[in-house]
């Protein structure tokens, strides 16, 4: 089956400075976890949560092809969406 993103929600998670997302692959979730760095222009150690979620928010698409992409290259337990997975 192919990943899909039937779950808006979002979560910011303060200890990694990322926005926390979820995919399904059929029956499993998967879990995405995009960094501060790659939401925002400026990659601030004091990036707030509202920052980072209306920055999550505004490339939700983009974001989730992303994934799509990092996701289709490997399966793994977990993935962390860094700078350099975006064009």
């Amino acid at each position: 089956m192919a990943l899909s993103f039937p779950n808006r929600s979002r979560s910011f998670i303060d200890a990694r400075k990322a926005v926390r997302f979820l995919g399904h692959d059929g029956m499993f979730e998967i879990p995405f976890f995009v960094e501060s760095g790659a939401l925002l222009k400026s990659a601030s150690p004091h990036a707030t949560e509202a920052e980072c979620l209306l920055a999550f928010d505004a490339a939700r698409g983009l974001i989730e092809d992303v994934a799509q992409s990092v996701y289709s290259s490997g399966h793994r337990s977990l993935y962390i969406l860094t700078r350099s997975d975006f064009p």
